[in-house]
């Protein structure tokens, strides 16, 4: 590497007038940027190079190529489940070997863990693509029919065409029993979460257990509990609340572990900074903890309401079959959309598979209209405000301003005006 030799220093020469100039500021010559020692190579720092798409693209090919062959020519295989399951047994060998060229051992498993990882990905996007496209063209026939959505089975028949018949009351069913549901489960299943977490003892360590082992527990269990005690032994009769009821045991357990879940990440420093200005334990919970972790309790109620909404033995056990609308959740057997979907596919006419199949299709609208609702609601970030609750703060702090500024009035004693003073002369 050479440097340009520095250049000379100005000389500073007197004018006619005798006094010399003010001094120039001198800037050092430009060099040529060199990218350092020869034979050195710049370090890129992206996740992913030209060769590992390369080796990623050409275990793929290979693959491909070589599996067709064993399945064609050399073994007396046959199947696509086969087929694929060679080829990607074969794939990942074969990459395994193209990035050995370049790296170590640790970034080889690194690799492959990483498409493993992307593969089961894909698979489970796949997968629910798939039924929900499936559903939607099996369903296509039934979804048209404002009826379908209008209309009860009360007056349809089993060989009556699409144009009779709908699937409103089982709408109607599944509304009420979840929101029952959820009336239950919201306030006790975070209750129960907010104690786990700020009242630890071996009594929380029981519950935790308790609540961890519900976890797993099958639908047709809490079916038949809710059956015996609320039926049987207390005498109510099958309704949409007893249910609701069945559907609570089953999503219980999943809200209160999801918030449990999400309350423990909430950071400690936020409680010290609340205790420390001398505010109490649960209006620390209430003030600090709840807002901080509102978004993942919305979604551990989101994971509960999916895990209750499309229970179907539960509701078949406390709520019975009815083609007819009961919009009375009190008394009388109610259906739900899974019970609906369930009874409908049984049939061996296309009608009614037809009907089913657009049922399943209204049960998915149905739930990804409550997850949009859900997510409106809660889904804010902690601190941030709706109009309506940053209006009524714009208020509270008006209405503070004027009741400090009269006791600061009330406090400030009254200036009263001193007598004129006359003063005499003294002779």
């Amino acid at each position: 590497m050479t440097l340009a030799p520095a250049p000379e220093p100005r000389r500073t020469v007197p004018d006619d007038s005798g006094t010399p100039p003010a001094p120039r500021t001198v800037l050092p010559a430009r060099t040529a940027r060199t990218a350092g020692p020869a034979g050195e190579e710049r370090r890129s720092l992206a996740s992913t190079r030209g060769s590992d798409r390369f080796a990623l693209l050409g275990a793929a090919a290979a693959a491909l190529s070589l599996t067709a062959l064993l399945f064609g020519r050399m073994l007396p295989f046959d199947g696509v489940v086969g087929f694929v399951v060679v080829a990607y047994a074969v794939f990942l060998g074969l990459y395994a070997l193209l990035v050995s060229f370049d790296e170590d051992g640790p970034t080889i498993r690194d690799r492959l863990a990483g498409v493993v990882v992307r593969t089961l990905g894909l698979i489970l996007l796949v997968a629910l693509a798939f039924v929900i496209v499936f559903t939607l063209w099996r369903g296509r026939e039934a979804l048209p029919h404002v009826n379908f959505f209008t209309e009860d089975m009360q007056l349809a028949g089993p060989l009556d065409g699409l144009g009779v018949g709908g699937v409103l009351h089982a709408i109607v069913g599944t509304l009420q029993q979840i929101t029952l549901a959820l009336v239950v489960t919201v306030p006790t299943g975070l209750l129960c979460a907010v104690f786990l977490n700020e009242v630890p003892g071996r009594f929380a360590r029981f519950v935790r257990t308790v609540v961890e082992a519900m976890t797993a527990l099958p639908s047709i269990v809490a079916g038949l509990f809710v059956y015996a005690t609320v039926i049987l032994a207390l005498g109510f009769d099958k309704s949409g609340l007893a249910a609701a009821l069945a559907l609570a045991v089953m999503m219980l357990p999943i809200i209160i572990r999801a918030a449990d879940v999400v309350i423990r990440l909430v950071p400690g420093n936020l409680r010290e900074a609340s205790y420390a200005l001398g505010t109490s334990r649960w209006r620390t919970v209430w003030h600090v903890v709840l807002p901080t972790a509102r978004s993942g309790l919305t979604t551990s109620v989101i994971l509960g309401t999916a895990r209750g909404v499309g229970e179907t033995s539960p509701v078949l056990l406390t709520a019975g079959f009815t083609a007819e609308l009961n919009a009375d959740p009190l008394s009388g057997p109610q259906v739900s959309l899974p019970l609906a979907t369930f009874e409908f596919v049984k049939s061996p006419e296309p009608d009614m598979i037809a009907r089913g199949f657009g049922t399943a299709a209204t049960l998915m609208a149905l739930v990804l209209l409550l997850f949009v609702i859900a997510r409106i609601i809660g889904g804010r970030d902690p601190g941030q405000l709706t109009k309506g609750q940053t209006h009524r703060r714009v208020l509270a702090s008006r209405r503070d301003a004027e009741r400090f500024e009269s006791r600061t009035a009330a406090r400030t004693p009254s200036v009263r005006p001193h007598a004129a003073t006359t003063t005499r002369s003294t002779p």
